[in-house]
């Protein structure tokens, strides 16, 4: 029997990146998934489909609540339950800096999607997981909500222990009620988000220095941890930040 038998997953920023590994590896487990992205998912769907797996896009733009209620009313008129919701979709903006430089834009840009975006998704899942009594959310946080970022990016830092309290907060409300709700914290993965903020050896290898493992992550090593938190063999986590960084968070070393 695969890990994901009879569930239904909302992943969102699945048309790319981390979300579309995770789509892939949710729907080979047995999830019916949707891809919720502000881009053309349809790639996604149509590769879940070439794998024998069963997937719908919707496009969604998590800063807005019409967008997330239509969102979870097409997962339930397509798929029929919502046992599932990956809050993925984030964004690094490339000015995000250190706090005199950053913009004030370029925070309000990415406290909205970052942690707006997962508030928006709690906000409008939860009620369909309470009347299942059942339910998982993950939270894409980050290995900078437990320690500073070796490149400073303030804003994205601050959007991501925003999202680890907040996660802790859920899954308090919701404990008693079939509800479980886990951070799962990155290190740093070499997608194109990722790609676009390290533009330059510099950067790289700064962040290179301080992974003890001395590369970066896969994405199919995040997607194993989403991957488990989604399954129920983690039916008695729940609160907690699950840190997938090449030991980051392990080592102590002194910034250069």
């Amino acid at each position: 029997m695969a890990r994901l038998d009879g569930k239904v997953t909302i992943i969102t920023g699945a048309a790319s990146g981390l979300g579309r590994v995770a789509a892939l590896k949710f729907a080979a487990e047995g999830s019916r998934v949707v891809v919720a992205d502000i881009t053309d998912g349809t790639d996604t769907v149509s590769a879940v489909a070439q794998t024998g797996g069963t997937a719908a896009y919707i496009k969604l733009d998590v800063t807005s609540e019409e967008s997330w209620k239509e969102t979870v009313a097409f997962t339930l008129s397509t798929f029929g339950s919502v046992d599932v919701l990956y809050n993925n979709a984030g964004v690094m903006i490339g000015d995000d800096d250190n706090p005199v430089t950053t913009s004030v834009d370029t925070y309000q840009r990415t406290m909205d999607i970052n942690v707006k975006g997962v508030l928006l998704g709690c906000k409008y899942a939860i009620p369909t997981m309470l009347e299942q009594g059942k339910g998982s959310i993950i939270n894409v946080a980050s290995f900078v909500a437990h320690m500073g970022a070796a490149t400073p990016q303030v804003a994205y830092t601050a959007s991501k222990g925003a999202v680890l309290a907040m996660t802790r907060e859920i899954a308090v409300i919701y404990a008693r009620k079939g509800i479980r709700a886990n951070a799962l914290c990155p290190g740093p993965v070499m997608t194109p988000l990722l790609a676009a903020f390290l533009d330059n050896d510099e950067k790289r290898n700064r962040r290179l220095v301080h992974i003890p493992m001395g590369r970066f992550g896969q994405p199919e090593e995040i997607a194993n941890g989403a991957l488990f938190l989604a399954s129920d063999e983690s039916s008695w986590m729940t609160g907690q930040s699950l840190i997938i960084d090449g030991g980051i968070t392990a080592a102590y070393v002194t910034p250069e």
